[in-house]
């Protein structure tokens, strides 16, 4: 397993992630302040001022080298405009093991850039940083998000009933993951000569 990674953009077709900007506020805010978009979160809306503390806080999240540390980068269009963010969590150094979450404004969705997004950071764990296993908690009523860890192969592992108390009523909480082997061989499936061609 290779740690103490420290942030560089990761690049893909249609999308980059990029660490936060003070630019980045005014999207950010809208974003994190959108009851809508807030609905399943863990939090309720915030204030433009709150999010400027957490966007400093977040902006400065750049490395990944003990349990608890985490990314939280900006998903960035081909033109460069933030249209949502990313977050990845090291769960544990020595089962090797992750936290992968996404928000996405509601003009960018079902483009299928959270999953491009997600994809890369997959691929930071799994074939940059050696990582066994990343997972995914979220609300069940979230079908866009649950679609999201089906097609990025994750297993549903859990559904953990009234699991917890949040805004005023108990909401429960689906388990998702997925193993480096898991990773590899669908990556595999991907480049492999089709029998049909």
């Amino acid at each position: 397993m290779t740690l103490d990674w420290e942030f560089h953009p990761l690049v893909g077709e249609r999308v980059t992630l990029d660490l936060l900007r003070p630019d980045d506020l005014d999207d950010l805010a809208a974003l994190q302040g959108d009851p809508d978009v807030c609905r399943y979160l863990l939090y309720e809306t915030r204030s433009r001022e709150q999010v400027a503390e957490i966007l400093e806080r977040d902006a400065a999240a750049t490395r990944l080298a003990a349990k608890g540390d985490y990314l939280q980068p900006a998903i960035r269009s081909e033109t460069g405009r933030f249209i949502g963010t990313m977050y990845f969590e090291l769960h544990s150094v020595e089962d090797r093991t992750a936290e992968i979450g996404w928000i996405l404004a509601p003009h960018a969705q079902g483009h299928g850039y959270a999953t491009e997004a997600a994809r890369l950071l997959l691929a930071l764990a799994f074939d940059e940083l050696g990582l066994h296993r990343v997972q995914a908690e979220l609300d069940p009523r979230n079908t866009a998000s649950v679609r999201m860890c089906e097609r990025l192969g994750m297993r549903h592992e859990g559904h953990f009933v009234e699991h917890m108390w949040l805004k005023g009523e108990w909401t429960d909480t689906g388990h998702y993951a997925l193993l480096e082997r898991e990773w590899q061989a669908a990556r595999g499936s991907e480049i492999a000569p089709r029998s049909d061609a």
